[in-house]
């Protein structure tokens, strides 16, 4: 059989090539004479650069003294660089991401998007003609206030004085200014479809994965709100029901108001550079994963995306994901034919991660014994 194996990373304990890499080698050595075949995806969260910059031949640059998820916080952060069409490709989440704080300093009222502001920032100073810019796996809920006022946007109080760095400051917000100079291209990636206020918003739903309370839920929307009517009464502009918003803490609402930004569903853009459907063409299966197969895969993530592609060429899907949190009747309706969880459930998250490679070669093995030739209609 021809078996594609397409997986997103296992957030915090395996990057995307690696989950490939080990489901293929597992099943091969099952079924030395199976075809397989790996395609890395990501859908606009970590690892969207690596895979981009690495698919177009790309290479690296680095910026030093980048401001961290915090404002207290000083890194060195880079971005993918390719030459012949002098595209950057800016991964939020490689200044401003969750990844890059501990549980003790995950604090969403002061988080910042500046540093993936230095980066762009400094594609421009490279010359880029266009850039994409990645977004997911977020510390913050700024509204990308932060990135803009590195690229000279000023957002100041009622006092005409510069509002504090973070989510938390947003409500103070009287006056936005724009800079003089205009940015090339940019391209927005977003993982999901949420819009930046409201029950589905950036803050309600997302902020709380960043160590938001409830009361300070409520103060980040509010806050995100109060944003969008400043931007629709002194930019002219309507980003409150823009479909991804509310990525990256409203970052892609801030990306189309303060960046010129187009957004785009990460995992198309992906699976385009890739050419994902070529390779699945011939497949006679697809296996995808990722580290949690929730309601929230279904939209605008890796899962979703294969998925969709597959049931256009009527090509089976597989499943492997660290945790199972859809049923067998949502997975058959959503065109899973085959669903295992790579964690047991009772084991402590740590162990989890510490142990990634060896569980997920052994779902590999479970998965193996259920797959046979599909009957193609």
């Amino acid at each position: 059989m021809n078996i594609l194996v397409a997986c997103d990373s296992f957030k915090g304990s395996l990057t995307a090539v690696e989950a490939c890499t080990i489901i293929a080698a597992t099943l091969g050595r099952i079924h030395p004479g199976w075809n397989l075949r790996v395609c890395p995806l990501a859908d606009g969260g970590e690892g969207t650069a690596e895979l981009l910059t690495g698919a177009a031949q790309g290479c690296w640059r680095d910026v030093g003294d980048v401001m961290g998820p915090l404002p207290g916080m000083r890194m060195t952060a880079s971005y993918g660089w390719v030459a012949p069409s002098a595209t950057a490709i800016v991964e939020m989440a490689r200044a401003s991401g969750l990844v890059l704080l501990d549980a003790a300093h995950r604090r969403p009222l002061e988080t910042t998007t500046y540093g993936t502001g230095q980066l762009l920032q400094a594609a421009v100073r490279q010359g880029a003609r266009h850039i994409l810019l990645t977004l997911g796996g977020s510390a913050t809920v700024d509204g990308g206030t932060g990135a803009a006022r590195a690229l000279g946007w000023r957002f100041l109080d009622a006092m005409g004085q510069p509002v504090p760095l973070g989510g938390g400051s947003l409500s103070t917000l009287r006056r936005i200014v724009p800079p003089v100079n205009r940015l090339p291209e940019v391209t927005v990636l977003c993982d999901v479809v949420n819009p930046l206020c409201g029950a589905q918003g950036a803050a309600r739903v997302f902020a709380p994965q960043k160590g938001a309370t409830p009361a300070q839920v409520e103060m980040l929307e509010q806050g995100l709100a109060h944003l969008a009517e400043l931007i629709q009464e002194q930019l002219g502009m309507n980003v409150a029901v823009i479909a991804g918003g509310g990525a990256a803490g409203g970052f892609g609402a801030g990306a189309v108001a303060f960046l010129g930004g187009r957004l785009r569903g990460g995992i198309a853009v992906v699976m385009e550079r890739l050419r994902f459907e070529q390779e699945l063409r011939s497949a006679d299966w697809v296996i995808t994963g990722e580290g949690c197969l929730d309601p929230t895969s279904l939209h605008g993530k890796v899962v979703s995306g294969v998925l969709e592609r597959a049931r256009r060429f009527g090509v089976p899907v597989a499943v492997l994901a660290g945790r199972l949190q859809l049923n067998a009747k949502e997975c058959t309706r959503a065109g899973v034919r085959h669903a295992l969880s790579v964690t047991p459930e009772d084991m402590p998250l740590d162990e989890a991660f510490a142990r990634a490679a060896e569980l997920l070669s052994c779902a590999a093995e479970r998965l193996a014994a259920r797959l046979h030739p599909p009957s193609r209609t």
